[in-house]
C-alpha cells in the first residue's frame, strides 16, 4: 500500500493585513498603494515598453494583468 506524503505546512503570512506580515529587507522600496492609484481603483504601470494594469477588486485584492 502506498501512503500519501504528509501535508506541507500552509504559509500563514500571505494575505494578512498586518504591517509585519511580510518580513522585507529595509533596502526594498515601499510604496503606498494610494500613491500609485491616486484615489482610484486602477493604474497602468509601464515596464520595458509594455503596459500592465494594476487594479483593486471588489474584495479588496490586487490583480496585475498585462
Amino acid at each position: 500500500m502506498i501512503s500519501a506524503p504528509p501535508p506541507r505546512p500552509r504559509d500563514t503570512t500571505f494575505g494578512r493585513s498586518t504591517p509585519d506580515a511580510m518580513q522585507l529587507s529595509p533596502d526594498i522600496p515601499t510604496v503606498e498603494l494610494t500613491s500609485l492609484l491616486g484615489g482610484g481603483r486602477e493604474a497602468v504601470i509601464l515596464h520595458n515598453g509594455e503596459r500592465y494594469r494594476l487594479r483593486v477588486t471588489a474584495n479588496d485584492k490586487l490583480i496585475l494583468t498585462k
